[in-house]
């Protein structure tokens, strides 16, 4: 039957027998016992248009085009008349689509069922161990996978590196008494203007959820992993970590914050804490006897602590002792990138904590760490001391610093006697090949080079920032920010590159 002969024989009813033939196809039908005459005729059409006889897409579509066009002829001069029976046509489209959508999800439904081997419990238990994203992609494949990526346990370890604000407070609700851990944030550090329209802020609403309900979800979190989600407000982050009383796991990446707030914090209300890592990729200043204190009570009060981490951290000697002395099972530390530490604590150490149960020791790239204080530590390990160490790394890229102040790229370690007599602890010491002072000077000149370059081909010079060397040590290992010689060495080139700029 032609849509043509639809429209006409539609146009004999009544205004009030469209309108429920309108809303009946918007409906579906309670039972077969509830069908009229105008629903069986109108199966019928269904049927018919089901039976197409086969033929190609281009063939249906002529089809199509031409009994619409015939329709359009047959109803009306009238442009409303028109626009009611195309828009009627789109909607009997749209429903027919539905219609398909729906039984192929029911198909597939009833196959997994069949096929899918695991029970609901164990298929909620795979779904556990998923990541988020890909337990969004389960979720929409059937719906019995629907069902089981719905329950609140496949919730119970939230990874949400790419999400933002919104998807965030979902998830943790979603979660509810399940939810266990969060990992949030970008893990991998960017650089340059933040590429995301929407960047992650910290001091947004995202975490707030967890203090919903007095704190309810947040009691039930044991692990929170933030990476470079921006500027952390240090009063948000300790509002939020105040609910977390089960916390055992904290890392926070790339924060530039001051940590005094979060070190209270911390010792007052998540004394459960095991592993605690703290990055920042700029040294924060010197950290105050307040500061301090809190840090130090914060391991003295966390007596399950085994892992400490405090990346570019401006700890001192007498800090870092006072950090092993007060803490009774810490097992690993790591202080890689502190400025101020010479390794003077090592010998002191030595001395006050020989049954200390720690295991491994990490100061990669300190830039004081001293060679004669590293030996002494070596020596301490022949004497029996540190018995439950396994693992030291002093390597660093601008090597050690020697006894008459120069920096030492091949210091002599008692390796082999430590390999004897501890043959259980791994010592390791990577220093790069000492650059001469030769190289350097081409490798800074370059660089200034190619900033004058820029300048004079600039179109407008006045734009163009020449920034000092010393901000610029990551180009440059052998110099770190820290160095004396880097300040000294953009002054000692200032009247070179005026030179240059003006050939």
């Amino acid at each position: 039957m032609s849509l043509s002969c639809c429209w006409n024989l539609s146009k004999q009813k009544s205004g009030e027998d469209k309108t429920l033939s309108t809303f009946s196809l918007m409906d579906p039908p309670t039972s077969p016992a509830a069908q009229n005459p105008s629903s069986l005729h109108s199966g019928s059409i269904i049927s018919s248009l089901l039976s197409f006889p086969a033929s190609t897409p281009f063939s249906i579509a002529c089809s199509f085009d031409r009994e619409l066009e015939k329709a359009l002829a047959s109803a009306s001069d009238d442009a409303s008349v028109q626009d009611r029976l195309l828009n009627r046509t789109i909607q009997l489209a749209s429903l027919l689509l539905d219609s398909t959508e729906r039984c192929f999800r029911k198909r597939a439904s009833a196959h997994n069922s069949v096929s899918w081997v695991l029970p609901p419990e164990l298929t909620v238990k795979v779904f556990s161990k998923l990541d988020t994203k890909s337990l969004m992609q389960a979720a929409a494949c059937c719906t019995v996978f629907n069902k089981c990526a719905m329950d609140r346990s496949s919730y119970a370890h939230i990874d949400l590196t790419t999400a933002d604000n919104e998807v965030v407070c979902t998830m943790i609700h979603r979660a509810g008494k399940e939810l266990r851990s969060i990992k949030l944030g970008h893990v991998t550090r960017r650089y340059g203007p933040e590429p995301n329209p929407n960047p992650i802020w910290f001091n947004g609403p995202f975490l707030s959820s967890l203090s919903y309900n007095h704190g309810f979800l947040g009691s039930r979190l044991t692990s929170l992993r933030l990476y470079n989600v921006g500027p952390m407000h240090y009063n948000s982050l300790s509002s939020v970590l105040s609910v977390c009383s089960n916390l055992t796991d904290l890392r926070i990446v790339g924060s530039n914050s001051p940590y005094m707030n979060l070190f209270m914090t911390l010792s007052k209300k998540c004394r459960l804490i095991e592993h605690l890592c703290l990055v920042s990729y700029h040294p924060l200043g010197n950290i105050d006897a307040s500061t301090a204190s809190h840090l130090i009570e914060l391991v003295t009060k966390s007596p399950n602590l085994t892992s400490l981490t405090l990346l570019c951290f401006q700890l001192t000697n007498e800090i870092v002792r006072s950090l092993v002395e007060s803490s009774r099972k810490l097992k690993y530390l790591n202080l890689s990138r502190s400025p101020k530490i010479d390794g003077r604590f090592l010998r002191d150490l030595g001395n006050s904590c020989k049954e200390s149960p720690l295991e491994t020791l990490i100061m990669r790239n300190c830039v004081k760490l001293e060679e004669k204080e590293v030996l002494e530590l070596c020596n301490s390990l022949l004497k029996g001391n540190f018995k439950f160490i396994r693992h030291i790394d002093v390597s660093s890229n601008n090597g050690l610093v020697s006894d008459d102040g120069r920096r030492s790229y091949k210091p002599k370690f008692p390796v082999e006697k430590l390999k004897e007599e501890r043959p259980d602890v791994t010592l390791v010491a990577d220093f790069p090949l000492e650059r001469s002072s030769s190289s350097s000077l081409i490798t800074i000149l370059d660089f200034y080079s190619n900033l004058i370059r820029e300048y004079k081909c600039s179109p407008n010079p006045s734009s163009l920032l020449v920034v000092p060397l010393s901000s610029h040590s990551s180009l440059f290992p052998e110099c770190p920010s820290t160095s004396i010689s880097c300040c000294s060495f953009d002054r000692a080139l200032g009247q070179a590159i005026y030179l240059i700029c003006f050939l």
